[in-house]
């Protein structure tokens, strides 16, 4: 047999593999034990570095999000993770560097809620970082199961095919994870656009899911393109990064600002701290300062019609309490109300007591005349999930007795003013379209207590959050929190008005005026962006077959 011919079967004989890396397959000898031992190690350390790196790109992609909004990084990120699963053709693989990135993004998005646990140190400082940890790693099973997600659709294709399947699994992902038990919708992909109010406006379109759709694809985009070296890559993504801006400038430069008549709000934030809120001797001394500061004079001479008080503002059971309800009665405008967070004692259906987080409005006789209780509860902040389970570990807040969910999610009235959109606390987390069968209402009423988290990033990933709201309903945003951030947006998220975090004030406005017709995704809810997801993965499908 001629030398070539030897040669020619020789290759045509040689397994070919397809879809790996084959840089992690070292030559080996027959025989050679070095060698043999060399593989395994190899292979390990090969592991090692991704997962690092994957962990390290999480972490990187968490500075995207509020208050840092380092845009970037959220590019690197994400576009370092799909080069990450383009290198690893397992499930499994890919499930392990998905989580090893969630991990890290949480750890580092999250660090925040730490502080919490600072309150009272003595019983829950010890739980600060273990619960972190737990939190983070628990979380980051979303991203471990897009990972693989990802890789199942794709096959073992790379470039555009697994760009579109991971840009649609991941955001699947999200959404998910805002469902999945509680739901825990926190720093969504789309928040990386909260670096400015032009682009966010897409959210009126296609919602907070639809933006990290967006801000996902973008950023593999471009990682294909790098690594491609191809102009087609690049200039999908600096579309899909340039459009829904450019949308957004001409959508807010096309709109003026308008304010209803007749409502004026005084916004009132205490800036109690959080471990002084029940404290017996405190209590009188907290009353007296929110009626001190609801009592003042208006700068501009202009006096309000209806207060807001921040979540649980009062540190008493004031349905209970008719002496302090008489005293707040003194400072309600005349024809008008208080509006104030107060927790309330209930009882569950089999006889328990059980507790209220709620909105309540007073007249000015003293009078509950209008009241909302709070639906989305915070685990193991509000009541303890798995009672039989966790029951050593302790709720954060005061007292014993659990808080149990509201029954109903209605828009609520109140003399005087528009009816409002009411939301406790972290339910201004939570996307989605108003319920169809209520009257749509005018406004949304966020009331919150961030002093748990103080001066963090918490408080601003939060506020962020409920601005997305407004944007996403056409609805303008009314936010009292107790130590910040106050603020009031038109009914495209932008900001009118704002007092920052850690001070004591008081906000005097006037009530902006709902986005006539209403929004895209208030009508409509997450269904475009559910198409969007559909249609990726139907092209990352194509792409597995064409491979």
């Amino acid at each position: 047999m001629a030398p070539t011919d030897r040669a020619r079967r020789d290759h045509l004989s040689r397994p070919r593999v397809t879809g790996v890396d084959r840089s992690a397959a070292a030559p080996t000898v027959p025989g050679d034990p070095l060698a043999v031992a060399w593989l395994p190690l190899r292979t390990l350390g090969r592991g090692v570095t991704r997962g690092c790196a994957a962990f390290g790109l999480g972490a990187i992609s968490a500075t995207a999000l509020a208050p840092l909004h380092l845009a970037p990084s959220g590019v690197i990120g994400f576009g370092g993770l799909w080069m990450l699963l383009v290198r690893t053709p397992s499930r499994r693989g890919a499930f392990a560097i998905g989580w090893l990135f969630g991990l890290g993004s949480f750890l580092v998005g999250l660090s925040w809620i730490t502080e919490a646990f600072s309150v009272d140190a003595a019983r829950f400082g010890a739980f600060a970082i273990p619960s972190l940890l737990a939190l983070s790693a628990g979380l980051a099973l979303f991203p471990a199961v897009s990972a693989a997600a990802a890789r199942l659709i794709a096959g073992p294709a790379g470039g555009l095919t697994l760009a579109f399947a991971l840009a649609a699994a991941w955001t699947a992902g999200e959404w998910l994870r805002g469902a999945v038990l509680t739901g825990f919708p926190w720093n969504i992909a789309g928040y990386a656009w909260g670096g400015s109010d032009a682009g966010l406006q897409a959210a009126a379109l296609v919602g907070i899911h639809g933006l990290g759709l967006l801000a996902v694809l973008g950023s593999v985009l471009a990682a294909v393109a790098l690594r491609q070296r191809s102009v087609g890559p690049a200039a999908a993504a600096a579309l899909i990064v340039a459009l829904p801006w450019l949308w957004g400038a001409v959508r807010i430069a096309g709109t003026v600002p308008s304010e209803t008549t007749g409502p004026r709000l005084r916004l009132v934030q205490p800036n109690i701290a959080q471990d002084l809120k029940w404290a017996e001797g405190e209590r009188e001394r907290i009353l007296a300062r929110l009626l001190a500061l609801s009592g003042a004079p208006a700068a501009d001479g202009m006096a309000p019609t209806h207060i807001v008080w921040p979540e649980s503002a009062v540190p008493f059971l004031l349905a209970e309490a008719p002496a302090i309800r008489a005293a707040i009665a003194r400072i309600v405008p005349p024809g008008g109300a208080l509006l104030t967070g107060a927790v309330r004692r209930t009882q569950t259906e089999d006889g328990n007591p059980a507790l209220l987080n709620s909105l309540l409005a007073l007249d000015g006789t003293g009078a509950i005349i209008a009241a909302y209780d709070k639906v989305r509860l915070v685990p193991f902040g509000e009541y303890q999930p798995l009672r039989a389970l966790f029951a050593s570990l302790p709720k954060l807040t005061v007292g014993a007795i659990d808080f149990i969910p509201g029954t109903s999610r209605q828009p609520t009235q109140v003399a005087g003013l528009p009816s409002l959109w009411p939301l406790i606390c972290y339910e201004a987390i939570f996307p989605g379209p108003l319920p169809g069968e209520t009257p749509a209402p005018s406004w949304i009423l966020n009331v919150t207590n961030d002093a748990w988290f103080g001066t963090s990033w918490g408080p601003y990933q939060h506020a962020l959050a409920a601005r997305v709201r407004a944007i996403e309903l056409g609805l303008p945003l009314v936010r009292v929190a107790n130590s910040g951030i106050t603020l009031v947006t038109d009914a495209m998220g932008r900001e009118g008005a704002r007092l920052p975090l850690a001070t004591e004030g008081v906000l005097d406005v006037a009530l902006p005026a709902a986005l006539a017709g209403g929004s895209f995704y208030a009508r409509h809810g997450d269904l475009p962006f559910g198409m969007g997801v559909a249609a990726l993965a139907g092209l990352a499908l194509v792409g597995r077959r064409r491979a």
